[in-house]
């Protein structure tokens, strides 16, 4: 009770005080009490504090734009750090977090990024805190970004996409393929796509992205003729895009495509199969022909550009010819 006593006490002074003087008043307050018992009178009950704080935090998120999912990720991660701390919010310190990362890094086996998101999260959550005035200062303050170092992530070869097209079963795939590839959408955003939403006549589509922000895809002469071939084939009256190939025909879904991919490059000895890695072929191959980094950031709809560059993995054969011409 004490060192929740002496922690209100600090964090009222984080605004008056500097670091120095921080320190000297928690000799002092540490001298003062060492011989105080103190009993908490207000029987308010913290993890309901807690919930409703965190409660209030979403419902802002929301407000902003967040997705349902993001929230629920947000809801998760901050719950299960506040159980584990069990503490109040307003009592919780830069320690208790980082002793709490550094033990569910050790127990779960997590990697640095998870690490680091649940960093990004609580940060994001005391930062809110702190403008809202319920706490002085952010805990998450001195906490910094964990260094994750950096992996070649692989992109689909010229090669290996020609193979793949080559070997679709149906002329459904074909056309998915073919989107994926040329655009660079979210597998969430393809399966959103109705018939209506594609202009053929202009080669594009306006894509629903993360917090329903709407951006506009384009897509090549060739995944026209697949997409209209695979449309013509179809004999349903759903409106979705891309369906299931069997009755009844319902919107297939992001594990059905995910599924089909897979399924396909183990056919084919093709490693790591996946929607996600045709975005990642086509940000690389957009910046290898010269494409400008924020041209890419909008056909991608990244908010950072940072996020773009994570994407786009230069090409290395590109590094030895520029190397031998300019250095060589």
């Amino acid at each position: 009770m004490i060192e929740n006593l002496i922690n209100d006490i600090q964090q009222a002074m984080l605004d008056v005080l500097n670091n120095e003087q921080l320190a000297q008043l928690r000799k002092v307050l540490d001298y003062t009490f060492r011989n105080v018992d103190v009993t908490k009178k207000d029987t308010t009950d913290s993890s309901a504090d807690n919930k409703s704080l965190t409660e209030s935090f979403l419902a802002a998120k929301r407000v902003e734009g967040c997705s349902e999912k993001s929230l629920a990720y947000y809801s998760s991660t901050i719950a299960n750090a506040l159980v584990k701390v069990g503490k109040p919010i307003t009592h919780i310190t830069t320690d208790d977090l980082r002793v709490y990362l550094n033990d569910y890094q050790q127990e779960s086996g997590a990697s640095k990024v998870t690490i680091d998101n649940i960093r990004r999260i609580l940060s994001s959550f005391f930062s809110w805190l702190e403008d809202e005035n319920y706490i002085v200062k952010s805990p998450v303050r001195r906490i910094h970004k964990v260094k994750v170092g950096k992996t070649v992530k692989e992109t689909y070869t010229d090669e290996s996409l020609e193979i793949m097209r080559d070997n679709c079963e149906t002329v459904r795939d074909l056309a998915l393929i073919d989107l994926l590839a040329s655009t660079g959408m979210r597998v969430g955003e393809l399966v959103k796509l109705n018939r209506d939403d594609i202009d053929f006549q202009n080669r594009e589509c306006i894509v629903t992205g993360k917090g329903d922000k709407q951006r506009r895809v384009y897509f090549d002469a060739r995944t026209k003729i697949h997409l209209q071939n695979y449309l013509k084939s179809r004999t349903d009256n759903d409106e979705a895009l891309f369906v299931s190939l069997l009755a009844p025909f319902t919107r297939l879904q992001i594990s059905g495509v995910e599924v089909r991919l897979r399924r396909l490059g183990q056919k084919l000895n093709l490693p790591r199969v996946h929607p996600h890695k045709f975005r990642r072929t086509l940000a690389t191959m957009a910046i290898d022909k010269g494409m400008p980094i924020e041209q890419v950031q909008h056909l991608l709809g990244h908010q950072s550009l940072d996020t773009t560059l994570q994407y786009a993995m230069v090409n290395q054969n590109n590094v030895k010819i520029s190397h031998q011409r300019y250095l060589g």
